[in-house]
């Protein structure tokens, strides 16, 4: 970066011309400070894990914190790097996190019970019941089958709450004192009528009517966070609330907020995947689709979730909680082997000599199966999951073929949900953007996630830092909207215009690979179902 460059960030830093996104996703928090141009000056990350305490996915309160904090200094610690300068303010500011999710806040403010992470599939009873009473899909890992599951098992703290929010919500909360969200994470917690913007009264109303008998002091509507969309603005940073994010004190108060989002809005607004008829795959830790519709379905399906757009408009999600993670798992174990080796191979060297292999494999993988279910998986009716490799003892075992399958099992769980998506309900894509860590590795995730779905993709770095650059991207449109403008128009103008982007068609040969290793994937998951039973 020339002197002048730097020299021009430096000045849009100490005046506040840029915008901060800070998003807490499932293993890592990472923070991005955009530009006046909207591109990524700095960052800063901080890494966490979930913990599994008492059967429940959770992260503890002090766990957040302690990442939040961590990612910010480190933020800054760029800043000061990069340009020799403090950061004391910045010109607009966002949260994103982790969707759904169950967040039960009493009075005080305090937490009734661990936070249960979308990851958990502990609400089964829940799910099905609402989805049957409001004729509407009702995930179990939403914030209402929570509840509703909490008040089914009879749990003490549901009387006493007073606020549910998700993880973004709640740190907002804390930041500024607001109890809001934006709509499209909201649509995660609730069903939202998309001609108002906020929560269907009519399933509002049939809620309280199911729960009237329990003697609950509160109506479902009066807990639940005020609804907002993109482009308004949803407070400031409190002097508390930036002692909280920066126990330094060098970061003032006064930020202007944007309304909290979770991580699947902020994968479609880096991707530009918000205006109708276009859609995106991220995949990491979970892997989902986010389809954004032309009118509502023909008729309600279990694999496929009605949410938004951070702007209010309909999409289609379909939602797996199982993504790269048992992949990675076998790439680290193929790269502690070349370490004992004597090999100098560093991790994103063996990430790409192993996807690279796999474009070796034959297109069915040649009789090798894998589940990559770490936990539970309501697409397939899994309530936990054992990650299994399973081959026949005639197949091609070749370093290969064990490569794609991991591949293909990434993927499977949610070519099942798209297939009823594209194929029973015809929805028409003008297209389809991936972003995520599965894709990093050129051609290969992207040639594969082509074949599952019968659909071009493309791939580019216009997702930039992926989604923290989305919900920084969503603070800079609160300090950058003109009235009237929609976000879509924002992003395809001020952000997007003359982006590079690299698309792929699906291959005919690995189209009918992946359809062969499909059927042997939903055949073999009696398999699956017996190690969960069993072990």
């Amino acid at each position: 970066m020339i002197d002048g460059q730097v020299a021009s960030i430096r000045q849009a830093i100490e005046e506040g011309h840029t915008a901060l996104g800070i998003e807490l996703g499932s293993t890592r928090i990472k923070a991005v400070l955009t530009g006046v141009d909207n591109a990524p000056i700095a960052t800063g990350s901080h890494d966490w894990e979930n913990q599994f305490v008492n059967r429940v996915w959770t992260y503890s309160i002090e766990a957040v914190w302690e990442g939040l904090r961590g990612a910010y200094a480190d933020l800054a610690r760029d800043v000061r790097a990069r340009y020799g300068v403090e950061l004391t303010t910045v010109g607009a500011m966002g949260f994103s996190a982790m969707m759904h999710g169950y967040m039960a806040f009493d009075a005080a403010g305090d937490l009734l019970v661990p936070f249960r992470t979308w990851r958990n599939t502990i609400t089964g009873d829940a799910s099905a019941q609402l989805s049957e009473l409001f004729d509407h899909n009702i995930p179990q890992r939403w914030s209402i089958a929570h509840l509703y599951q909490a008040i089914l098992n009879g749990e003490e703290h549901v009387g006493a709450i007073t606020h549910l929010n998700t993880l973004a919500g709640y740190v907002h909360w804390q930041l500024t004192g607001a109890k809001v969200l934006g709509v499209g994470d909201a649509s995660g917690m609730f069903p939202i009528d998309i001609t108002t913007g906020s929560y269907n009264q009519a399933m509002l109303a049939q809620f309280d009517e199911l729960v009237a008998n329990k003697g609950f002091d509160w109506k479902l509507g009066d807990i639940l966070p005020t609804v907002l969309p993109a482009g308004v603005a949803a407070g400031q940073l409190t002097d508390a609330g930036a002692r909280l994010l920066d126990p330094t004190g060098t970061l003032r108060p006064g930020v202007p907020l944007c309304p909290p989002e979770g991580d699947a809005g902020t994968g479609m607004v880096a991707t530009n995947s918000v205006a109708r008829r276009t859609g995106n795959v991220s995949a990491g830790t979970s892997i989902f689709a986010m389809i954004v519709l032309e009118h509502d379905l023909a008729e309600r399906h279990s694999e496929l979730d009605l949410v938004t757009t951070p702007a209010g408009d309909l999409v289609a999600m379909v939602h797996c909680n199982n993504g790269a993670s048992e992949l990675n798992a076998w790439v680290g174990l193929f790269g502690e082997f070349a370490t004992r080796l004597g090999a100098d191979a560093d991790g994103a060297k063996v990430f790409e000599t192993l996807f690279r292999a796999a474009l070796e494999g034959d297109p069915d993988c040649s009789g090798l199966l894998s589940y990559n279910y770490l936990s539970g998986e309501h697409i397939t009716g899994l309530h936990e999951g054992r990650p299994l490799f399973v081959r026949t003892p005639d197949s091609r075992f070749t370093l290969a073929n064990f490569m794609r399958t991991h591949l293909f099992a990434s993927l499977a769980t949610l070519r099942i949900g798209m297939e009823v998506l594209l194929k029973s309900e015809g929805v028409q894509l003008d297209s389809m953007f991936a972003h995520g860590g599965l894709f990093k590795t050129k051609g290969v995730a992207q040639r594969f996630l082509a074949a599952a779905i019968d659909t071009p993709v493309s791939v580019g770095d216009i997702a930039g830092e992926g989604g923290p650059w989305g919900i920084a991207l969503l603070a800079a449109f609160v300090r950058d909207r003109v009235e009237g403008q929609g976000l879509d128009e924002y992003l395809r103008d001020r952000v997007f215009a003359g982006a590079a982007l690299e698309s792929v068609d699906p291959d005919p040969a690995d189209v009918a690979g992946f359809d062969a290793y499909v059927q042997r994937f939903v055949t073999g998951l009696p398999i699956e179902q017996s190690a969960v039973a069993h072990t």
